[in-house]
């Protein structure tokens, strides 16, 4: 382990500059495709200085909050309390690290950890969850994310084990201690050092994915210029075969998804709940209250005109040229 920084001092902006010259512990996720809000392609987008971190936040000279990222101030502004609570708890101390360090063979490799466990080879990282995420840490479970994050801040630091405390909803506690685990640690080492030395030092961008969070990048990154058009190269003659291919094999998979659903549902008739020897079945009734948009406007149209709002939206279609085969 190498040390780069001290970063007790410094502004969040350095930080995050700094953080840039490689991949950080949540980076790991992204480059590992367990990221479910962001994409390798994204990350590459932040590394090469082409798009700014999701992770940026601005505050006011007090510290309090002005824009940015909620998730990552609020993550932060909660850590104090997350550590007092697990040192409560679990007996044991821990220390501040105020350190941005290095693995020694991939000086590419970046961790600032939150915590040390005093008297051990162990740290700690501090977490806030959302109430509806709470059943990714009940009992062993560990999200991904965080599973691979703590890989990677042991394979920096050459920490034994990582602790992982974190408030739920706002009322709920979880603690729990994993161990090093070298096969994995590999794994690590190898990806990263394939999208760090093969993308971001090259800047050959990796192939964007079907994920929602590419889907969401390139929604909110080309708005669209209205009447505009391009001519487009064979490549995308071919993408396009494969996409109809693609298709038609999800069409006969969710046909037959359907069928083995309806079966089911003929088996349980009027009942609600089904139990075989392995599984419990359930077709409950649901009942959602919406508005009839239709009848708004022709009854209230005073109201519906307050209310509405445009929405402005890019749809992508495909036909075929006159006269192609």
């Amino acid at each position: 382990m190498n040390v780069i920084a001290n970063t007790k001092h410094m502004e969040r902006s350095e930080w995050l500059a700094l953080r840039n010259r490689g991949i950080g512990g949540s980076d790991a996720a992204v480059v590992a495709g367990l990221n479910k809000y962001k994409s390798p392609f994204t990350l590459f987008l932040e590394k090469t200085g082409q798009v700014a971190s999701d992770e940026v936040y601005v505050t006011d000279e007090d510290g309090a909050f002005l824009s940015g990222s909620e998730a990552a101030y609020f993550g932060n502004a909660n850590e104090e309390k997350v550590a007092a609570e697990f040192t409560l708890r679990s007996k044991l101390k821990v220390r501040r690290d105020n350190r941005m360090m290095a693995h020694p063979d991939y000086p590419w490799m970046l961790a600032n950890i939150d915590r040390r466990v005093v008297g051990t080879n162990e740290i700690l990282e501090c977490k806030t969850a959302s109430e509806y995420l709470k059943g990714e840490w009940e009992g062993e479970d560990l999200p991904q994310q965080y599973y691979i994050q703590g890989m990677h801040y042991l394979a920096v630091t050459g920490a034994k084990a990582v602790w992982f405390a974190v408030l739920i909803g706002g009322n709920k506690f979880v603690y729990k201690r994993i161990e090093r685990d070298e096969e994995v640690i590999d794994y690590l080492i190898a990806i990263e050092k394939d999208f760090w030395e093969n993308h971001v030092m090259t800047g050959f961008a990796p192939a964007i994915d079907g994920s929602d969070a590419s889907t969401d990048f390139l929604s909110s990154m080309f708005r669209g210029e209205p009447g505009s058009e391009m001519e487009l190269d064979d490549a995308a003659d071919e993408l396009i075969s494969e996409l109809e291919e693609a298709k038609e094999s999800k069409k006969k998979i969710d046909e037959l998804v359907k069928t083995y659903e309806n079966r089911l549902k003929q088996m349980m008739g009027d009942m609600e709940t089904g139990q075989a020897s392995y599984h419990i079945v359930t077709w409950k009734s649901t009942i959602s209250n919406r508005v009839d948009s239709k009848m708004l406007k022709a009854d209230y149209p005073d109201v519906y005109e307050a209310v509405i709002k445009p929405f402005v939206s890019r749809r992508f279609g495909i036909k075929k040229v006159k006269g192609a085969k």
